[in-house]
């Protein structure tokens, strides 16, 4: 299998399977010199972990980061930064009954068509449990980016119910189990969760990160555009099925001066943009506004209906998905979000760096 690194300066390699021994990854290009422990990593892991709620798997992991190399008396080495995280809660015998059957949207079959082989224990190295590692790197990437960049992010719809974006309020994502900014939907996606859980099915959700303090200049105008590779590293992400940056999507039912963000002169001589539609991003390039990228995370594909597929050997029958699996995949992705655009962000600024100094 190739294609298991991200990135060109900033750059992380991730191993493991969702019920190996452990999982982990190596992150090359970290400038030296930089502060980092074990503790960096981990509160954004712990915003990740599973079990923390009814409304996501019951898999118990703590997920405890591991720095294996590249740290010295708490300082970068400029060396490749190794990281592990134990595995300590798999139950490989709730896979057992569907090993020759292919779970309809998931990727037992292209990944039997492909290999000739694939690892049924949880969906191996296709599963979820992948993004930990994700999130490591994030925090290192954060460390390098500095106190100056802010990345936070949201959900802002499950299922059909969407956040009231008049009632946004960032405070409110720490208080409530879905990452919303909004609470009275949250209370509403208590319900909708509740009766989707019970009826044994899933639900898709959309997340959206917004990094501030971007200085403008980063990316590159033609291959290595930053919203592109924003969209190439939210895509890569487990589920997830699409991308907008700014208006995204609703950009193409406006008109050529709603979509257009004036521009003004600040008082301190700076320039101001009157909206945001670009998401932060023109011509590839940050503009110094927010970066805004939101992304769609389908249904969890392991559900508890039963469903039409065939087996390995060719025989129609159906399948349901036992084990631990969360009814919504996309709230535990709002820190896979935010790990992410860090990431890229990271590598842009290097990139950036090394070509205007």
């Amino acid at each position: 299998m190739s294609q298991n690194s991200f990135g060109r300066l900033f750059r992380f390699t991730t191993w493991g399977e969702s019920h190996g021994p452990a999982i982990g990854c190596v992150v090359d290009g970290v400038p030296p010199r930089i502060p980092l422990t074990e503790a960096d990593m981990q509160q954004w892991l712990d915003k990740r972990r599973p079990g923390q709620s009814r409304h996501t798997t019951q898999r118990r992991e703590t997920d405890q980061v591991k720095i294996m190399s590249g740290v010295f008396e708490g300082m970068t080495t400029g060396t490749p930064i190794g990281l592990e995280i134990q595995n300590t809660d798999q139950r490989s015998r709730d896979y057992g009954e569907i090993k020759d059957k292919y779970r309809p949207a998931h990727a037992d079959i292209t990944y039997d068509k492909k290999y000739g082989f694939r690892d049924y224990r949880g969906g191996g190295r296709s599963s979820a449990r992948e993004t930990a590692m994700r999130v490591a790197a994030g925090g290192i990437a954060r460390k390098i980016l500095g106190d100056t960049i802010e990345i936070k992010g949201a959900l802002v719809q499950i299922g059909g119910v969407a956040v009231d974006r008049t009632r946004w309020d960032w405070n409110e994502v720490h208080n409530n189990a879905f990452f919303s900014p909004d609470a009275q939907t949250a209370r509403e996606w208590e319900k909708l969760m509740d009766s989707t859980r019970k009826d044994g099915s899933s639900l898709g959700a959309v997340i959206e990160i917004v990094a501030s303090g971007v200085p403008a200049g980063w990316g590159e105008p033609v291959y290595g555009k930053l919203d592109a590779e924003l969209a190439g590293a939210m895509m890569s992400i487990n589920a997830v099925k699409g991308v907008e940056i700014g208006a995204g999507m609703g950009a193409a039912a406006l008109r050529g001066e709603e979509n257009a963000d004036e521009m003004r002169m600040g008082n301190d001589g700076e320039v101001v943009f009157l909206s945001n539609q670009a998401g932060g991003v023109l011509g590839g390039i940050s503009s110094g506004q927010d970066v805004v990228v939101r992304f769609a995370v389908k249904p969890t594909s392991s559900i508890r209906i039963p469903r039409q597929t065939v087996t390995s050997a060719g025989e129609e029958v159906e399948v349901s998905t036992k084990g631990r699996h969360d009814p919504c995949v996309g709230i535990r992705g709002v820190p896979v979000g935010e790990a992410m655009m860090a990431c890229v962000l990271a590598d842009q600024m290097l990139r950036h760096k090394a070509q205007c100094g």
